[in-house]
């Protein structure tokens, strides 16, 4: 079984995808673990009925809780990356919001990741960002109404994608604190992304830790999992646990090979 010391949770959006979709949960349960996290499950802002259906029943047909959920945030696999700020897919960002909120309604899940979307050609900079403040504002008054958190992500492998650092989401979040009043965003702290931009991590966790909502990890170089790369990751969960943070962590790694043999760092870590 899983070590418990931490609760560690998979991202079935990038683990397990040997298998479909839906049988996901139930692979992750099988390997130890009490919860998962997806990417938006479906290639549509708004699925049908039937289809929203299927993913709930997948989960708790599990058994696992499910931990955080992504917006729907474009064509993840063709380069997109959110729609919170792109003006000419704003509506799909607004028409997806009461979907994912439903879901995590269902489904016990709080936190709510909105990737903001890359720079686009027709659109000033200027504009995208209040977009932006716009439309968090509005994820995070539904969000709110169960309880919930907005998550704001810095993402590397993006040359477009605007929030690259810990700062740069603080900022977006402060932003829309003070002319929103929407007070339910948190910063999505993934040690991979941040350390591949070249963030300081000490720094951003000294800095930030305590305005942490959520942890995702991956090793680097590789995006696989810790151990195969050079960051220190168990130090870095030390101090966010140092500095505030008892939630839950997100393996989003790509295994190296098999996702169900990826996992033998837990137990070398709980050893």
């Amino acid at each position: 079984m899983v070590a418990r010391n931490r609760r560690y949770e998979v991202n079935c959006s990038i683990l397990f995808t040997e298998l479909s979709l839906l049988e996901r949960p139930a692979a992750a349960r099988e390997a130890g673990f009490d919860a998962v996290e997806f990417w938006w499950p479906f290639p549509v802002a708004v699925p049908s009925d039937a289809d929203v259906d299927a993913f709930v029943g997948a989960v708790r047909d599990a058994g696992v809780h499910l931990a955080g959920l992504n917006f729907f945030a474009g064509d993840m696999p063709a380069g997109d990356r959110g729609l919170v700020s792109w003006p000419a897919r704003s509506q799909e960002f607004r028409d997806n919001i009461d979907v994912t909120v439903g879901i995590g309604e269902q489904l016990g899940c709080r936190a709510f990741n909105a990737l903001y979307g890359n720079r686009v050609d027709d659109a000033p900079q200027e504009e995208q960002d209040a977009l932006a403040v716009e439309n968090l504002a509005l994820a995070g008054r539904a969000a709110s109404r169960i309880g919930g958190t907005v998550l704001v992500e810095p993402v590397s492998g993006a040359p477009r994608y605007p929030l690259r650092t810990a700062t740069d989401a603080i900022g977006v979040i402060d932003r829309v604190a003070q002319e929103t009043g929407a007070t339910n965003l948190g910063l999505l702290c993934d040690l991979y992304h941040l350390a591949v931009n070249g963030d300081d991590l000490d720094r951003a966790i000294e800095t930030y830790g305590r305005r942490v909502a959520h942890v995702q990890i991956a090793d680097a170089p590789g995006r696989n999992e810790p151990g195969t790369g050079e960051l220190d990751l168990h130090r870095y969960l030390d101090q966010l646990a140092a500095a505030g943070y008892d939630g839950w962590v997100g393996l989003e790694y790509k295994p190296s090979g098999a996702s169900a043999d990826s996992f033998s760092w837990l137990h070398r870590s709980a050893a």
